[in-house]
């Protein structure tokens, strides 16, 4: 049959209407002419784009909305299996709805203010630090892949970890781990005491310790998991379960592992916190640091606190965010397999006596990680013995860039 309907497909559709559509026409027109539709993918392009062109097919049967409507559905789910999107999906086709002209590329409102109609009712923006459309848009985007009720961005992990720690009162207590990102160490070990907050740091890959740390005073348990740099796996549905019989909350820092490998709001954490200049940008162009909450109350908490403190993310790097974000998935993945390739390397070279990465068979953390997480994510630590050995690693390996100190005294 001549090709006379025409559909283009430009990016990645995954679980899309279309691709049940495109299934299911061989099975509901066995012998009947239906026009032939022709899928044209530009993996190139991080968004998909649809063109549909043709209005009848050449016998002139139907037109393809007609087409549409004569499917029948439960024929079609029952011949192939519904599932969510995944969060590859989700980066791939999410609409800017706010916007009148529906502009695929998210637009920016570079602006401190908006004018306003009424002298005693605000419109929906007043204030770009109370609100931008492009923040909105990308908190509702990662509300959405950390499965949350509500997400916050801020101009780095840090300014998101102090919104955290000022839902703490002097008297109360947070239980951290003894292995954390240098910041949060600061945070918790220089700044937080200073309000009258108790710090108790525990190996949190130990329950038992964790458990027993748990207390009456305690408000927050702070979890990473893997943790940075040692790589230690704390078991997050365990944990969770303790802190709440004791009313706290439990807050996990995801920044290695990122919403594609792991989503802890699903492992019962109330908070999920990233370091959004990490896996989530991926091109070192922005800082910014995300909160995903679970709980209409809590997600209230932090709305006031972000606006009061006015650590809100600005529009033009909501804009650099919202466009690195959308190869995410594929950047995760591509990083994980080298990282994984590279662990074995050097797990076997006599230089190395040890590697930590979950993703070996011999982490003493690799089974319970792999029940809270899809994988192993590209961070890894490695042990020498030898300071100058080390030394000399970090600063001649060639295709690494050295961004920071990364010896450290262990």
């Amino acid at each position: 049959m001549e090709q006379q309907c025409f559909v283009c497909l430009a990016g990645r559709a995954l679980n899309s209407p279309l691709d049940t559509f495109v299934a299911a026409l061989p099975a509901q027109w066995p012998t009947q002419p239906y026009p032939f539709f022709s899928l044209v993918v530009f993996p190139l392009i991080p968004r998909p784009i649809l063109f549909l062109a043709g209005e009848k097919d050449l016998v002139g049967s139907a037109t393809a909305e007609e087409i549409v409507t004569k499917l029948d559905k439960q024929s079609i789910e029952s011949d192939l299996e519904l599932r969510k999107p995944s969060v590859a999906t989700i980066l791939a086709n999410f609409t800017n709805d706010f916007d009148p002209y529906y502009a695929t590329s998210t637009p920016l409102y570079q602006t401190s203010t908006f004018k306003q109609h009424s002298a005693t009712e605000c419109d929906s923006y007043d204030y770009t630090k109370s609100g931008n459309p492009a923040l909105q848009k990308l908190q509702s985007l990662l509300a959405k892949l950390e499965k949350a009720d509500s997400a916050f961005c801020f101009t780095s992990r840090m300014a998101a970890s102090k919104i955290v720690t000022d839902l703490l009162e002097s008297g109360q207590e947070i239980v951290a781990g003894d292995d954390l990102y240098g910041g949060s160490d600061r945070l918790l070990s220089q700044v937080v005491p200073k309000r009258g907050i108790t710090v108790t740091r525990v190996k949190t890959s130990d329950f038992n310790a964790v458990a027993s740390a748990i207390g009456p005073r305690t408000k927050l348990v702070w979890l990473e998991s893997p943790t940075y740099p040692c790589l230690q796996i704390a078991d997050i549905r365990k944990v969770s379960e303790i802190a709440h019989s004791h009313g706290a909350l439990v807050l996990v820092d995801n920044s290695i592992l990122s919403p594609i490998l792991c989503q802890p709001l699903e492992l019962g954490a109330d908070i999920a916190m990233t370091s959004s200049t990490k896996f989530i940008s991926g091109y070192s162009d922005i800082m910014a640091g995300t909160l995903a909450v679970k709980g209409k109350g809590l997600a209230e908490q932090i709305e006031v606190l972000q606006n009061a403190v006015g650590s809100g993310l600005a529009p033009s790097n909501c804009g650099l965010y919202l466009h690195d974000i959308t190869t995410m998935a594929l950047r995760v993945e591509k990083q994980q397999a080298s990282a994984q390739k590279i662990a074995e390397f050097l797990s076997s070279h006599p230089r190395v006596t040890k590697v930590s990465y979950p993703g070996l068979p011999n982490h003493p953390g690799h089974e319970l990680h792999f029940s809270q997480a899809t994988g192993a994510g590209s961070v890894l630590s490695i042990f020498t013995g030898l300071y100058a050995l080390s030394k000399h690693i970090a600063e001649k390996t060639k295709y690494f860039i050295l961004a920071r100190p990364s010896i450290l005294d262990l």
